[in-house]
């Protein structure tokens, strides 16, 4: 596992923006997927959006948030970005980031960002 930096977030009215950035300083890590999940309260964990390694970059997005939220990668960077427009007050929840790699040719495993609030309120 790595250690990985969430920041962004916060709060914005409907209609709004915002902008997460993750990454991980770890030179070793070898990455093979990145993205977020987010969770309201008393809701389950769902995936937002990731972008994974395969013929370039592929990206997955929920039904929810397409159209509106993009993933994006850093070319030989391990630091990912979710741009998140016209925000909806049902957006509200913590983003978390995770990564799926490996080091040093190890097997593939997942690290969590430490999460981050995004409120959409008027």
């Amino acid at each position: 596992q790595v250690q990985l930096v969430e920041s962004g977030g916060g709060l914005v009215q409907p209609g709004g923006s915002l902008r997460l950035s993750c990454a991980t300083s770890e030179s070793r890590f070898e990455f093979n997927a990145m993205g977020w999940y987010r969770q309201a309260p008393g809701m389950q964990r769902e995936l937002v959006g990731s972008i994974a390694k395969g013929y370039g970059y592929t990206t997955t997005y929920a039904d929810s948030v397409k159209g509106r939220f993009t993933v994006s990668k850093v070319y030989g960077k391990n630091t990912v970005y979710l741009q998140m427009n016209s925000l909806k007050p049902e957006d509200t929840a913590v983003y978390y980031c995770f990564a799926d790699g490996s080091l040093d040719l190890g097997p593939s495993q997942r690290s969590w960002g430490q999460g981050a609030q995004v409120t959409v309120s008027s």
